[in-house]
């Protein structure tokens, strides 16, 4: 499968497309005095010029310091600089989508004045710390992940030359290529091995990018300096070498080899990506979020139930769903489609508060969590870059296309543009108010209507045991594609698909896509109803504890202590019934009730949780039904 270009597939109204507004906002709302302070710093283009002061510097500010940005963005920070490339990353997604000239002249004018920082430092060096810390490493002196931050950067710089349409950002990459090739020549591999081994972030990916893009025979060898054979060549021999590691140093770690793979096409990068999904995913098992790790580190195998301590890590759900989507563009198996659905409804909408845009950096599971959220400019904890970017990147695996035609591959309302033999075609894809699922829905005329009028299709007695959704294509000319439906794993029973309000009985199915193959017309209507279920996940080494799902959402019970339940796991309905299901116009989707125990306990979904004290995983004395 393969992506489409940045921009032709965009979200449509709804509260959704409201959180990527949510998120726009918050980017326009990061000055550029802010975001540049501390690279104009280490150029020496800034000093702070306060009541009645005067200075020579270059770049001035009367705000004081009460409204600069603190946390992990201090001056005094050594991590300070790595919002800078997500901003970028997430500004370049945004303007694709929006076409927002203010977005784009803001993110023009950052780059420009990078380019004045790079120019101050003698035309190479970038970065809003020294090139000292670089050599303090190479001494084998700790500082807190100067490659990481360096990474951050150069992503964001690729972003805007690749998808922001900022040409002299590839000059700033090309700058900082050289200073880290002359850098890096200086090290034996054993000694590049040693440098390797602390905290270097996806070097290697935006290097494989940037070779991707010239061609040029310093930045493969690049690749090659950065390749992390240790841990890699472990992998590769089937050894766990992610236990209790820091899982979001290892992913970026396997992006870049996964781009090493796509630039150069040596084997082995693609082996060492196989090898740590089946080590990460397939072999460790997962909790209901999709989650590996608890506290940024890999949990045991199939070994969990001790680790429910913090939560997983934004970052490292971020980065994973980043690989699992390219697995499904390498392979077509829906099962990385499938994780990406887990982690976006139980890990992206779930870490971000609804209401303030903001991150919740971990995301507890254990009994008497709590969502801690981060401030707009206090904190810049590394998973308020990612939210950033997480947040902009909706569309990428909505829809994807094959030699065939075009493929949905996430129940996200959004529409996409293509061309397909000369034609224009518009496929929109909508979710039914009423059969549907709540962040997803707008309260609209629609709800309204159905609660008003008597001469329409009723309203169903109580909550839909479904998912509704419904592709409109609009073309110039008739067109024959294929059209793949991606069925969810969740998916209880068979689907129920209309074409034009034909019912199909003949679906073709390969891999959980149902391929539906036509001649498409302007105004062809395709319906799906994807039946679905309460259901029970079991904890990977301890079965006695479940956690509660409805189709693809975990739920949360609101409850802040562990709490035994008795039932039939194989039936949660003999524990829960619908709680509150109704809400004026829409269903809500995800809210039960304990029935039939000693303590009653409402259930809602865990993206639905701002501030209450909650429970996912519940141990159960099994009763046979």
């Amino acid at each position: 499968m393969k992506e489409f270009p940045s921009g032709q597939i965009r979200l449509s109204a709804g509260p959704l497309k409201a959180r990527f507004e949510l998120n726009k906002k918050y980017i326009l709302s990061l000055t550029n005095e802010n975001l540049l302070r501390n690279f104009y710093l280490e150029a020496g283009l800034w000093s702070y010029s306060g009541n009645g002061g005067t200075t020579s510097a270059t770049t001035t500010s009367m705000d004081g310091p009460e409204h600069w940005h603190w946390g992990w963005e201090s001056p005094t920070c050594e991590l300070r600089g790595h919002m800078m490339g997500h901003w970028l990353s997430a500004a370049a997604r945004i303007y694709a989508q929006t076409e927002d000239l203010l977005v784009k002249a803001k993110a023009d004018c950052i780059v420009q004045e990078l380019a004045r920082c790079q120019e101050a430092n003698g035309g190479e060096w970038l970065a809003a710390f020294p090139e000292s810390y670089m050599n303090r490493i190479a001494k084998g002196k700790y500082v807190w992940a100067p490659h990481y931050t360096i990474h951050k950067l150069l992503m964001g710089l690729h972003d805007m030359y690749a998808i922001g349409q900022n040409k002299q950002a590839l000059e700033l990459m090309h700058g900082l290529a050289s200073w880290f090739y002359r850098w890096t020549g200086q090290f034996s591999r054993e000694q590049m091995d040693d440098l390797l081994d602390l905290e270097t972030g996806g070097m290697l990916e935006v290097w494989a990018d940037l070779y991707g893009l010239t061609r040029d025979e310093t930045h493969l060898e690049l690749i090659h300096r950065y390749d992390r054979r240790r841990f890699f060549d472990a992998l590769i021999t089937g050894q766990d070498v992610l236990t209790n590691k820091h899982a979001n140093t290892q992913i970026p770690e396997i992006l870049g080899a996964a781009r090493a793979w796509e630039v150069t096409g040596e084997v082995r990068f693609r082996e060492v990506v196989e090898a740590f999904w089946r080590c990460a995913v397939t072999h460790r098992g997962y909790y209901c979020t999709g989650a590996g790790d608890d506290g940024e580190l890999w949990v045991p195998m199939g070994q969990m139930a001790e680790r429910m301590g913090v939560g997983q890590e934004h970052c490292v759900n971020y980065n994973m769903m980043r690989l699992a989507h390219v697995l499904l563009r390498w392979t077509g198996e829906p099962e990385y489609a499938d994780y990406w659905e887990r982690r976006f409804y139980n890990g992206v909408l779930a870490q971000q508060h609804g209401d303030t845009g903001m991150i919740s950096y971990f995301l507890g599971i254990g009994a008497g969590s709590h969502k801690k959220w981060g401030s707009a400019t206090q904190h810049f904890w590394c998973c308020h870059g990612t939210l950033v970017q997480a947040n902009a990147s909706y569309d990428q695996q909505i829809f994807m296309k094959d030699k065939e035609g075009v493929a949905v591959c996430q129940w996200l309302p959004a529409k996409v543009n293509l061309k397909l033999d000369e034609t224009s075609i518009t496929i929109s894809l909508k979710q039914d108010g009423q059969y549907g699922i709540y962040p997803l829905n707008n309260w609209n005329v629609t709800g309204m209507t159905a609660i008003t009028k008597i001469d329409m299709p009723p309203i169903p007695v109580h909550r839909p045991d479904r998912f509704t959704y419904s592709l409109t294509i609009t073309c110039d000319t008739d067109t024959e594609f294929t059209l793949k439906l991606r069925v969810p794993k969740w998916v209880k029973d068979e689907p129920i698909i209309y074409v034009n309000g034909v019912h199909l009985t003949d679906l073709v199915r390969s891999k959980s896509f149902i391929a539906i193959r036509k001649a498409w017309s302007n105004g062809d209507i395709v319906q799906i109803e994807f039946p679905k279920s309460l259901t029970t996940e079991p904890l990977p080494g301890a079965e006695d504890m479940v956690s509660f799902m409805d189709g693809p959402i975990v739920l949360a019970g609101l409850i802040d202590c562990e709490h035994r339940l008795v039932g039939n796991p194989s039936l949660p309905e003999t524990m829960l019934v619908a709680d509150r299901e109704r809400n004026h116009s829409w269903w809500n989707v995800g809210y039960y009730r304990t029935k039939g125990q000693d303590k009653g306990i409402r259930f809602i979904p865990l993206y639905e949780i701002k501030d209450e004290t909650y429970t996912v995983y519940f141990p159960v004395d099994q009763v046979p039904q």
